[in-house]
């Protein structure tokens, strides 16, 4: 394993490292989870709940696991390493996206949310940080900590404030819709360069959220607008993607009239945004990721064995 940190888990009690397979020389993400600290931080169900879902999903537009494991004090969970960086990187150094690259994005992301709505997971935690390039600029979505395998509704309030759907924040129960209600406020952060509903503390957000009124830029192409305001319907039964026809709804939509869906996740469309590496060979280059200080595992408590049951079925 390298001693490169790629990425911290919020909370602090994880973090993504670069690791060589010392086979094949094939680099990996593995991100690593102190026991101890899942447990002192009561994320013991929640951590379970995402390495199910991780197992039962593989996708060109996802960032999938390989593996799983544990030890005695940590759990091991390996994925593809995606080297391109955050899209809230490349959206900030931008400014704003065109249309055309915005339309990019959004097309990639809304055949891995189809996927994920037919296996019933509702992914909850869209955002430009949880969006990755790969090397040769397509994308990759990563961190299934909130999602969730839906039979009906649920009522847990998770997700970042600016992007919460408004049935989130009423506590009326929600379901699959909040991801289309999250693509919407995606798509107008990535052609305005900001989010819709913006406040200084999260109850500012949200009463803007529930006010349902959206200021637009004079330069906002009018095709792309009319997606985001059908996507952004206060009344989720009419939301564009909740509907009868549900992801078909959004695909048909005249912003994606110009696209063959098969073209797409063939990933044969040519990315907007190529990234650039410092180091030669794209395999193991970091220099996409911010630098992070590095952690002394060593120093991490092993689990007794009543503790060790707790994480028997990981």
């Amino acid at each position: 394993m390298t001693d490169k940190t790629l990425g911290r888990r919020t909370g602090t009690f994880g973090r993504v490292c670069l690791c060589r397979d010392k086979i094949t020389n094939k680099y990996w993400a593995m991100k690593i989870l102190a026991m101890a600290d899942v447990i002192r931080l009561k994320q013991i169900e929640h951590v379970k709940n995402e390495k199910n879902i991780l197992q039962e999903i593989d996708h060109p537009f996802i960032v999938n696991m390989r593996w799983n494991s544990k030890d005695d004090c940590c759990l091991y969970m390996l994925f593809e390493f995606v080297s391109g960086g955050e899209l809230f990187s490349y959206l900030r150094n931008a400014g704003r996206f065109d249309s055309a690259t915005a339309n990019f994005y959004a097309c990639e992301i809304v055949l891995a949310l189809e996927y994920l709505h037919s296996l019933s997971i509702v992914y909850r935690d869209l955002k430009p940080e949880n969006l990755l390039l790969d090397r040769e600029g397509h994308m990759k979505i990563t961190d299934f900590g909130f999602a969730k395998k839906l039979k009906d509704r649920t009522w847990t309030l998770c997700g970042t404030p600016e992007y919460l759907a408004p049935e989130i924040i009423q506590s009326k129960g929600h379901n699959k819709a909040v991801d289309w209600w999250a693509l919407g406020v995606l798509i107008y952060e990535m052609i305005v360069g900001y989010p819709p509903f913006y406040d200084d503390n999260p109850f500012g957000i949200y009463e803007k959220i529930l006010s349902g009124k959206i200021e637009w830029s004079r330069h906002v192409d009018p095709i792309a607008k009319d997606l985001v305001k059908k996507l952004l319907v206060l009344d989720r039964t009419k939301r564009l993607g909740n509907m009868k026809n549900g992801a078909e709804d959004v695909k048909r939509h005249r912003w994606f009239k110009h696209l063959d869906w098969n073209v797409v996740i063939r990933k044969q469309l040519k990315p907007p945004i190529v990234p650039t590496y410092v180091f030669s060979s794209k395999e193991d280059d970091t220099s996409n990721f911010d630098d992070y200080p590095e952690t002394d595992w060593k120093s991490v408590r092993s689990l007794d064995k009543i503790e060790m049951q707790l994480f028997e079925d990981f």
